[in-house]
């Protein structure tokens, strides 16, 4: 079932295109801390576990919780609402981080808006996946993925161009024209339709057993996949390398200016190398990306560790670090949102998809709590040599690879139902 038939090729891709602009958003989100990262810790005088938890994690934390609860309003009030609110909180929090005067106001509307971030991982995948044609989904869901690294990009950007703008006060400006974007997807959200999926469900069942029905004993598998999946996702190092980019960059020789403007590099292969997984995904399919990027991940983290061991020259280490990105971009990047998505049966996808978004981000907000603990240059662990770190992400992508080949099914051209069908133990 999509709505193709009703509203033209072209009009589903539209309307795929705003649902998916929440990934924006959450990309911008995601990175545009970077450029604040320093300069907050040098304001407030933050300790390392202080600013991992308050300052860089409570975002994340944020997400954890809107992940884990988005499935309910999703399914509960519809698609199209959430999508709604969720632009209301991504605007809100904007402009509170910028106007904030302390680290406690300031994690407060930071968390708003991670919670923001967490639901739209649910509705935005789940929204789009059930519009779609088999034939199309992948490449319609992975505009979400498109857009977060497009605003990714665009955070690099604006964190770059921003720096020297206001002063001491350049974070804010940072953190603040977020809103801008927010503002626009809101207003843009109010013309999509309503999931007919979502639609026919709501007259047919009641939510109470829909909740009940997630964790049944037939559900084990796909409940494991998404596990996995996301598991792996945030094992591979990603948000570790895209919130604290600049930082690492210095940790490699390059001054804090050259450390933004290489940042910017790193947002456009990103952006570059999705491409390539929005062109494949309906093509090679899902399993087949997830190897190639594996491969990708083991090669450019084992030579990232090796560069920072060896005290090897920055321009090597950034050259690695891209490759990680490319193989990131093409394979855990353009698949995650939309095997999650696809993986689920109808009647309980919103709340699979919180189950799979949640795990993503639980590992991603404790990856980031602990990160200036190793990372600190002056109380850190590893200091100016975090060459471990690197090594074991790479460990964790070979496992990655492993379980791909192992346990994960191809669901390239396969309509939902029919996934229900094969994935789902009777």
């Amino acid at each position: 079932m999509d709505i193709s038939n009703n509203t033209g090729v072209k009009s589903l891709f539209g309307i795929s295109l705003i649902a998916a602009l929440a990934g924006f958003i959450f990309g911008f989100d995601t990175v545009v801390i970077s450029g604040a990262n320093l300069p907050i810790k040098e304001l407030w005088h933050t300790t390392p576990l202080f600013h991992g938890f308050f300052i860089m994690s409570m975002a994340l934390w944020g997400t954890v919780l809107g992940s884990i609860f988005g499935g309910i309003p999703t399914e509960k009030y519809g698609r199209k609402k959430v999508l709604f609110w969720i632009g209301i909180l991504f605007s809100v929090s904007a402009i509170g981080s910028a106007f904030a005067q302390d680290p406690y106001t300031f994690s407060l509307f930071r968390f708003m808006g991670g919670i923001g971030i967490g639901v739209s991982s649910v509705v935005a995948p789940t929204y789009i996946s059930e519009i779609s044609t088999p034939a199309s989904r992948g490449r319609l869901v992975a505009m979400y993925q498109f857009n977060i690294v497009f605003g990714i990009l665009i955070a690099f950007l604006s964190n770059y161009f921003l720096e020297g703008f206001g002063g001491s006060s350049d974070w804010r400006w940072m953190l603040g024209v977020m809103a801008v974007p927010s503002i626009i997807y809101t207003l843009m959200v109010l013309g999509i339709p309503e999931s007919p999926r979502w639609l026919e469900n709501k007259n047919n069942q009641q939510q109470d057993s829909v909740r009940q029905e997630l964790f049944a004993a037939r559900n084990k598998r796909i409940i494991g996949l998404a596990f996995m999946i996301a598991f792996f996702n945030q094992v591979s190092g990603i948000n570790f390398i895209l919130y604290y980019a600049p930082e690492i960059l210095e940790r490699a020789g390059l001054a804090a200016k050259d450390s933004l403007f290489n940042s910017i590099a790193i947002g456009g292969t990103n952006l570059l190398f999705t491409f390539v997984g929005l062109y494949l995904i309906d093509r090679l399919g899902r399993k087949t990306l997830l190897i190639i990027g594996s491969f990708g991940y083991i090669i450019s983290l084992s030579m990232v560790s090796w560069a920072f061991y060896a005290a090897a020259s920055p321009a090597f280490l950034l050259s690695f670090l891209l490759v990680f990105i490319a193989s990131h971009a093409i394979g855990q990047g353009a698949v995650i949102w939309v095997f999650i998505a696809e993986i689920f049966p109808n009647k309980i996808r919103a709340l699979g998809q919180s189950f799979g978004a949640s795990v993503h981000w639980v590992f991603a907000a404790l990856i980031t709590l602990i990160t200036p603990v190793f990372l600190d240059a002056g109380d850190g662990i590893f200091k100016d040599n975090p060459w471990p770190i690197f090594a074991f992400f790479a460990g964790m992508m070979a496992l990655q690879l492993i379980w791909v080949f192992v346990k994960v099914p191809e669901t390239k051209g396969v309509s939902l139902e029919k996934l229900e069908e094969d994935l789902v133990k009777p």
